[in-house]
């Protein structure tokens, strides 16, 4: 039913409600809409209102009219087709790693002639409705994602499927929500690059080894997936309590508050696998402020060989993220969806193998005890 809110007329009301039908795939490209009869007693509104609404949407491009055969939803694949646009939505852009996927992106993009439009959801779930809202109302050929809160069962998959029904390819890079997840991605084998990383503490001679997850992306969940693989192979007792979980909202704070907790309590701690080089960086910082030395009291791995693994005073033996590359191969994996849509619909998973990268945060504790 459409309503007349406060501020906002009736045809404006009535114009937005067939929008949004429109451009989350309810009404198909082609398809015929109720006559301004039908409308006006359906919804309670005077003639007038509703064809000055639909005259708004023929003028915008969202429908057509035939005379003598009514009103009509316009095919916009065609001005898709043409746009030479493609929308890039990450969770974060202005730090760390993103620039340089960014880069391998856009040369490929470049290359060939298109344009990004960029999108920043601050890995917030609103933002990313609120993006894929707008993405589906602009003519974009094809959509790279990195997925928001990847773990969390998500309430945006409506326009996952808006995208479907438009036949706007799209592709996941660093995972996929789990109801999405047969649609195209390029990730990295994180549980495999966490794997090494602990497997080479353990090599070193560590045994108390704390890890430190992102609980609401699925890279955090692979990643711990390693850890414990990592542990049970080499007959390590894997301790619930030895873990630290953290979320988005609390990322700033609770990975260093939780280690400088455990030490205050007296836990023996040999070494600290983290998420990532940002985390290890700030782990390494509340370590030297709590008066202790790395590697000589705690060994440090981190994980996407960033430039935090290079400017820490310790450099940080860290995990291979080849950033580029991978931004190379959405945007090539995504051309070849648009050049061949077929290729869009087979089951699309390329996993890129990630390497140890090793520095100086890991004290050699085998050769320490001979």
């Amino acid at each position: 039913m459409v309503q007349n809110d406060a501020g906002q007329t009736k045809y404006a009301k009535l114009k937005e409600y067939l929008k949004e039908e429109i451009i989350m795939g309810r009404i198909k490209p082609g398809e015929q809409i109720p006559s301004e009869n039908t409308l006006s007693e359906k919804l309670s509104l005077s003639r007038h209102t509703v064809r000055k609404a639909i005259s708004m949407l023929v003028n915008e491009g969202y429908l057509y009219t035939e005379h003598g055969r009514g009103t009509f939803c316009k095919d916009r694949s065609i001005s898709r087709a043409n746009s030479k646009n493609i929308g890039v939505m990450t969770t974060y852009i202005s730090e760390y790693i993103f620039p340089r996927v960014i880069q391998g992106i856009d040369s490929v993009l470049a290359e060939k002639g298109y344009s990004i439009m960029l999108k920043n959801t601050d890995n917030d779930v609103e933002k990313e409705a609120l993006y894929l809202q707008e993405i589906l109302d602009k003519d974009l050929e094809g959509l790279i994602i990195e997925p928001t809160k990847s773990s969390v069962f998500s309430n945006n998959v409506k326009y996952y499927q808006a995208l479907d029904a438009h036949n706007i390819p799209y592709i996941f890079i660093h995972g996929v929500y789990q109801q999405l997840e047969n649609k195209p991605q390029i990730v990295l084998n994180d549980s495999n690059g966490m794997y090494l990383a602990v497997k080479y503490l353990i090599d070193m001679g560590h045994k108390n080894i704390v890890g430190i997850f992102k609980a609401d992306d699925i890279q955090g969940i692979e990643r711990h997936k390693g850890y414990a693989k990592a542990l049970a192979e080499n007959l390590l007792q894997y301790n619930p309590d030895n873990v630290i979980w953290f979320h988005t909202e609390d990322r700033k704070i609770k990975p260093y508050s939780s280690v400088e907790t455990m030490l205050n309590n007296g836990k023996k701690i040999d070494a600290i696998a983290c998420y990532n080089d940002q985390v290890a960086f700030g782990i390494y910082e509340k370590l030297v402020e709590m008066g202790l030395s790395v590697p000589e009291d705690i060994s440090i791995t981190g994980f996407d060989d960033s430039y935090y693994s290079t400017s820490c005073p310790v450099k940080l033996t860290s995990v291979s993220h080849p950033k580029e590359l991978l931004g190379e191969m959405a945007a090539q994996t995504l051309m070849e969806m648009i050049e061949k849509p077929e290729y869009a619909k087979s089951l699309i998973k390329k996993v890129i193998e990630p390497e140890l990268v090793i520095r100086d945060s890991v004290l050699d504790r085998v050769k320490l005890n001979k």
